[in-house]
């Protein structure tokens, strides 16, 4: 079962970058405040339209007409206790109408969701490294830790310089490299594990480029978070290859905090545009 969700998600990955590269490539060339602000309310608006036809938005105008005759109720008979505890236990009623009114969009939304946020960690979730700078990279390599090892080697490369490896951490089935990078630009680690060669990408430079810091093995929730490059196979020799990347400082689009901020956003946006576009929540 869960080969054939990391292979479902391996599809919906495909189709995902090829839009992401396209769409979210003007990231690239806006300061990190107004790309992230730009994308987090233009995600707002579209989740909210898919709430809209996913939902029953009848039944939720009908209970939402009922909770604010109920309030209404409490104002008007504040004095009487009978309808007020009345009037609360209906309107309590109608608030957990509307939250299972609300499950069905809620779970058709997840999907497109998650593949979102894995495009936005691309450029959001660590910067690239900048030349002169250092890094650490690691193949990680199936199998126990008594098994036999194959030859890994990083194949010489113009983008990067080795400063210290290969390390092998026997007991992570891990071999380590410490590089320098050296030109800016997308480039392409290659290693030979064996008889065959695993590639890796790696990204050098100055502000915003897309950051893919693990190419993932077939678990279905690590191909899920790393989009970016095609995971390994079950029966691979290898089982990731990770580039330490540094994070990224900002109060918008910084490492862990853009996904807070793209959620207010978002939210801020779907409420602004709620009743524009008729959209009963």
């Amino acid at each position: 079962m869960t080969e054939i969700l990391a292979q479902i998600v391996a599809w919906l990955n495909g189709a995902a970058n090829a839009l992401g590269r396209l769409l979210l490539a003007p990231a690239g060339h806006l300061p990190g405040w107004l790309s992230a602000t730009v994308v987090a309310a233009v995600t707002g608006v579209l989740l909210l339209i898919m709430f809209k036809y996913t939902s029953n938005q009848r039944a939720i105008q009908r209970v939402r007409d009922d909770i604010n005759a109920h309030l209404l109720a409490l104002k008007l008979f504040k004095d009487s206790t009978s309808v007020s505890l009345r009037a609360q236990g209906r309107i309590l009623w109608g608030a957990l109408r509307l939250f299972v009114l609300a499950l069905v969009p809620m779970l058709v939304m997840v999907v497109p969701v998650c593949l979102i946020l894995g495009q936005l960690a691309l450029w959001y979730q660590a910067r690239p490294l900048r030349v002169g700078e250092d890094a650490v990279v690691t193949v990680k390599l199936n199998g126990s830790a008594g098994s036999s090892w194959p030859d890994v080697r990083l194949r010489p490369t113009g983008a990067v310089e080795v400063a210290t490896g290969p390390v092998r951490v026997l007991s992570k089935q891990e071999v380590c490299w410490d590089v320098k990078a050296v030109e800016s630009g997308d480039h392409r680690l290659d290693f030979q594990v064996g008889q065959e060669t695993f590639a890796k990408e790696l990204a050098i430079g100055d502000g915003f480029m897309r950051v893919s810091r693990l190419r993932p093995g077939w678990q279905w929730l690590d191909i899920l978070l790393n989009p970016a490059e095609p995971p390994f196979g079950p029966g691979s020799p290898v089982q990731s290859i990770e580039v330490d990347y540094p994070p990224r400082s900002s109060w918008t689009s910084g490492t862990d905090v853009w996904i807070i901020y793209w959620f207010a956003v978002s939210m801020i946006s779907a409420l602004c545009f709620r009743r524009l576009l008729n959209v009963n929540v």
